[in-house]
């Protein structure tokens, strides 16, 4: 069985990296005949397309226009000519190769006309794993409303897409029913496949140099609170400067908060610490991501934020980062997204509505007064992650959609 998987995250041309994509390619491998994958080169790395092959992975790296890190219009022309772009180069370097299935995510919600294409010559099956609902997410960031030509356009690409797909794996059972409430034709495709990963052996025994605080002038007789990951609009930033100001006011005694991470805010979220907020927060730029596992494993609580206007059900993939280490959890969210609904469930943390400032000082000063709670909710979470968020039982699913055995969990 032969898979070509297409998709827009960079981290996959390193599959010796952690992450949720580069954990289901790492194990679809050891199931599979042959995984390709198609992924960008963004025009600013000024490197051309190239096809290379390591044991039964094939990587087909494509030149595309800038995609991250840009203002929205050269982010949305880029992103309409990537299905384009993937087209030429398949049809150069892969022409000799055959798929029994076709596997994508969104974002982009744009490669409805390429995956029917190949359906047809290939006569495969397609799986879409569902990771962003566009364009309902751009109206709950105003970016534009419902009564706007631009949106009707994509939900019409979206209604494509998923007309598309034979099988649709949606995060979590919010986003299953969000599905079936939105889009209802879709029902009978529907199935849960979360933000799995390869759970760390034995993540208390990561090596980390032993000056690894210091090395980033961070603090190691403090409770650490860390978020890392994208600072864009959907992660609310209003309510993450109000807990910045929170730590900087001493709210929290006795901790330190470390956020890593870019995106879109960085640079606003930069200019308010400098000015405002310096004491007890530390703010780092993307930093290589072997030296982020070794910083996660110091810290002691992770922290999850997503703006409160979502009406679509979000579900981060960096708590399942949070849970391989062993990280106690808090997370300051909208009300649509059933991640409340796991952390009690697991035990794992708290739950709170993002803006809710009192509450997270409040469950901050909890967690940080108490080692024993931390290691607690951490190992709790750390259970939970093997046994609802194990990428190996998740492939599985997969399979048994290639094999047209159907998976009874939904």
């Amino acid at each position: 069985m032969n898979v070509l998987f297409l998709s827009i995250e960079r981290s996959i041309e390193n599959l010796h990296q952690r992450g949720i994509y580069n954990d289901l390619i790492n194990e679809l491998k050891l199931h599979v005949t042959n995984v390709y994958i198609v992924s960008p080169r963004e025009k600013r790395s000024g490197l051309a397309t190239e096809y290379s092959r390591q044991g039964n992975v094939h990587q087909l790296k494509v030149k595309t226009g800038n995609i991250t890190e840009v203002k929205s219009i050269e982010k949305g022309i880029s992103t309409l000519l990537i299905e384009k772009h993937y087209r030429k180069a398949i049809e150069t370097h892969l022409q000799d190769a055959a798929f029994d299935l076709i596997l994508y995510s969104t974002p982009p919600i744009t490669f409805s006309n390429l995956i029917a294409s190949l359906r047809t010559a290939y006569r495969c099956k397609s799986y879409l794993i569902l990771k962003d609902i566009f364009p309902q997410n751009a109206v709950d960031m105003n970016m534009f409303g419902k009564k706007n030509p631009i949106y009707h356009y994509f939900r019409h690409v979206e209604k494509r897409l998923y007309n598309t797909s034979d099988r649709i794996g949606c995060m979590s059972k919010a986003n299953v029913d969000y599905m079936i409430k939105h889009n209802p034709e879709t029902k009978d495709k529907l199935e849960i496949f979360p933000n799995a990963i390869k759970p760390t052996e034995d993540a208390q025994s990561i090596t980390v140099q032993e000056n690894i605080l210091a090395a980033y002038d961070l603090p190691d007789d403090k409770t650490l609170f860390v978020y890392g990951g994208n600072l864009g609009r959907p992660q609310g930033i209003d309510g993450l400067i109000d807990v910045v100001n929170s730590f900087s006011e001493n709210k929290i005694p006795d901790s330190h908060l470390v956020i890593i991470g870019d995106g879109t805010e960085y640079e606003r979220l930069s200019r308010h610490i400098n000015s405002y907020a310096e004491k007890n927060v530390t703010l780092l730029n993307r930093i290589p991501k072997y030296e982020y596992d070794q910083l996660l494993r110091k810290m002691n609580v992770g922290l999850i934020f997503l703006d409160p206007n979502f009406s679509i059900p979000n579900f981060p993939s960096r708590l399942t980062a949070y849970m391989d280490m062993s990280l106690p959890i808090i997370a300051a969210t909208d009300t649509s997204t059933d991640l409340k609904d796991v952390l009690e469930e697991s035990g794992a943390g708290f739950w709170l509505e993002n803006g809710d400032t009192a509450s997270f000082v409040g469950y901050a000063n909890k967690l940080s007064s108490n080692a024993a709670l931390r290691e607690e909710m951490g190992k709790n979470g750390r259970e939970y992650l093997e046994n609802h968020y194990n990428i190996s039982k998740e492939v599985k699913k997969i399979l048994n959609f290639l094999e047209d055995r159907r998976p009874t969990n939904v």
